[in-house]
């Protein structure tokens, strides 16, 4: 964890961090929450993270190519490497995550504070969420068997999501993205 970074006062997050078994808030990081990070809430910080917020097909889990592609709809007049830009800064500042699952492609999620792993669905790229118990301790017990103390991990699990097996069971075939 940041703890360090100012992002990690937020009322919204606070109580993750003293009770990390708490579910994770969906509350959106405010104005408040940008100064609090050391960031003006600038109109492209601001509708950047409303699009992160809002979700998509692939959940909350966005290229900067998507962000971009959202923002072409809005009002805004914002390039694609004030996006770039914008993410890093969000990332930096502990608001956003940044992954790198599929050939080294990074997508972002608001940082809720609460530790999860993902699903990536290798056909349409679908990401989702998930936390087990089970999964948590053996990790962990693998980690302390070897005498490493742990700090950090990430699970990406990959395969083909039920969406994808029903469409593909019709067609006769998973097609995978390449």
């Amino acid at each position: 964890m940041r703890a360090t970074s100012p992002f990690w006062f937020s009322p919204a997050v606070v109580p993750r961090l003293l009770y990390p078994n708490l579910a994770p808030t969906n509350a959106m990081p405010n104005s408040t929450d940008l100064r609090r990070a050391g960031l003006k809430a600038t109109s492209p910080r601001v509708k950047i993270l409303e699009i992160l917020t809002a979700g998509t097909e692939h959940g909350r889990h966005l290229s900067a190519e998507d962000v971009y592609r959202q923002l072409l709809t809005s009002e805004l007049d914002i390039g694609i490497s004030t996006v770039y830009r914008v993410l890093n800064q969000l990332v930096d500042a502990g608001v956003l995550l940044r992954h790198t699952f599929e050939a080294g492609h990074a997508v972002y999620e608001l940082d809720e504070g609460a530790h999860h792993d993902h699903l990536i669905c290798l056909s349409c790229g679908r990401v989702e969420e998930f936390h087990d118990d089970a999964i948590e301790s053996r990790q962990e017990r693998v980690a302390n068997e070897r005498g490493f103390v742990l700090r950090d991990h990430a699970l990406a699990l990959y395969g083909v999501c039920p969406a994808c097996q029903t469409s593909a069971g019709a067609a006769g075939a998973i097609v995978l993205n390449a």
